[in-house]
């Protein structure tokens, strides 16, 4: 029998307690994930080290508050007297429909009030007080526009910059792969996923597509302990893991004595330090307890209704102040869909998002980090302005509609206390300003300092762009200062 032990038996018995999380982000640094032999040497060069941006940036960081389902804008950010006014008689237009047989094109006028806030004097519902607190920090597009009314075709649009289309990197990944990360102690790009669930279209929201594997979302456990095993068990710890640690060292020297033309492996001893820096830095970044009530409260983590998703904002927050580049979170499937019953279900998930999205843009401004992190809120899609009718007006909702829809943005450059884009009379179509989902991403890699026709992958021998073989335009409207670089003509 051979008792020679290998490198591989060494690593699957002895993880010294980084944990699944660290230990798989320490693989994609490596690139000891598998991949055929002769991409290896075509690969060593990816790395997470910051890297120079292509002109001068704006922002440093991006927090993205996905709301999975389509928040109804009609109802939400736009207001739409003529649709009040004629509620309940028969929509003239066109429109598609995802479920015929509970279609109908009776006209639905929101059910709750509008009113202006700020010194902008933002409109917005009744539903939404706490983002009336902060509309003067804010840009709110009233007029996104996907083109198609499914869900996953239009979150792939968002994510990964061609509808409908599996396989391909995020934005997250984008940006990772172009500018790095400030932090070598913590991921580059972390999930901060939902305790209901995954989302809807799961793993695809933070995939690398077809980048080497370390440019995928990290994913943080949506309950305590957010990462398992981060601490080594007790009789590995001490001088024990460092024994492990000069042992895994010796172990990596023989195999490049064995493997002269294989990647330094010298290197490798580096990134488990970097395990150990992170076994402390991922403590201390997802300890809550640290801060203080008055925080805490801003959050609404001393409310049952808000307490999980405020808990998530900060700890976007306390990831991004630790150099993390992009923080994405998530509901458990898609609790904005409102289909049926919009009256009581639409109350709820604001309840739930309303204060704890606003108090992450209210705590990065008294903290002095909003001006260099990006801010984003919205959704893949909005609702219709025609009832989807189940017989009793009281439990009706509303149909999917990526023809027109709103999101907002704040910090990293864009201009707050604003308004950008219209829908239609009725709420329907984006008609002023129309801006797709390419356009959104080409607009906020320019306010990281990159050019999406230059930020390039070679994919098949093909060099792939965010955009790849679509029209996009910097948005330069919304922000404070004029677009940079070759494509902010475009």
């Amino acid at each position: 029998m051979n008792h020679e032990i290998s490198r591989r038996r060494f690593l699957t018995d002895n993880a010294m307690g980084v944990g699944s999380v660290a230990l798989a982000w320490l693989l994609q640094q490596e690139q000891l994930l598998a991949v055929p032999k002769k991409l290896v040497k075509d690969t060593l060069h990816y790395d997470l080290k910051p890297k120079a941006s292509q002109f001068a940036p704006r922002a440093q960081a991006m927090i993205s508050l996905f709301q999975h389902g389509g928040p109804s804008h009609v109802d939400l950010t736009d207001p739409k007297p003529e649709l009040t006014k004629q509620s309940g008689t028969d929509y003239s237009g066109d429109v598609q429909f995802s479920f015929v047989n509970r279609a109908s094109k009776k006209l639905m006028g929101s059910p709750w009030k509008f009113s202006k806030h700020g010194e902008c004097e933002m409109e917005l519902s009744e539903l939404l007080p706490n983002l009336a607190e902060i509309v003067d920090d804010v840009c709110l597009i009233r007029s996104m526009h996907t083109g198609a009314n499914g869900h996953e075709v239009s979150i792939r649009y968002f994510h990964g910059g061609i509808p409908g289309v599996l396989g391909r990197p995020t934005l997250g990944s984008w940006l990772v792969y172009g500018l790095g990360s400030e932090s070598q102690s913590l991921p580059a790009y972390m999930v901060l996923t939902d305790p209901g669930g995954q989302p809807v279209d799961g793993v695809n929201n933070w995939s690398n597509g077809f980048m080497p594997p370390l440019y995928q979302g990290t994913v943080l456990r949506p309950k305590e302990p957010r990462i398992l095993n981060l601490d080594a068990p007790p009789h590995l710890r001490g001088e024990i893991q460092s024994q492990n640690l000069d042992l895994l060292q010796s172990l990596n020297r023989q195999h490049l004595e064995r493997h002269p033309g294989e990647a330094d492996l010298e290197a490798r001893i580096a990134s488990y330090e970097l395990a150990a820096a992170m076994q402390t830095a991922a403590r201390e970044a997802l300890d809550i307890a640290q801060e203080t009530k008055a925080t805490q409260e801003l959050y609404g983590l001393n409310e049952d209704a808000t307490r999980e998703y405020g808990t998530r904002c900060l700890i976007a927050r306390r990831l991004v102040e630790r150099g993390v580049r992009f923080v994405q979170l998530f509901h458990g499937g898609q609790p904005w869909d409102t289909h049926e019953n919009i009256r009581q279900r639409l109350p709820g998930i604001c309840q739930r998002t309303d204060k704890p999205s606003a108090g992450l843009v209210k705590d990065l401004k008294q903290r002095g980090l909003l001006d260099t992190t990006l801010v984003h809120w919205g959704g893949e899609i909005g609702r219709l302005p025609v009832t989807e009718n189940h017989g009793d007006e009281s439990k009706s909702g509303r149909d999917h509609n990526g023809q027109g829809f709103s999101i907002w943005l704040a910090g990293g450059g864009i201009k707050g206390g604003m308004t950008y884009g219209e829908t239609d009379e009725f709420g329907h179509r984006a008609v002023t300003n129309v801006v797709t989902p390419n356009d959104y991403q080409a607009t906020l890699l320019n306010l990281f300092g990159l050019d999406h026709t230059q930020l390039t992958y070679l994919h098949n021998g093909q060099e792939q762009q965010i955009t790849s073989g679509r029209t996009a335009r910097i948005v330069g409207e919304i922000l404070k200062h004029a677009p940079l670089g070759n494509s902010a003509s475009l």
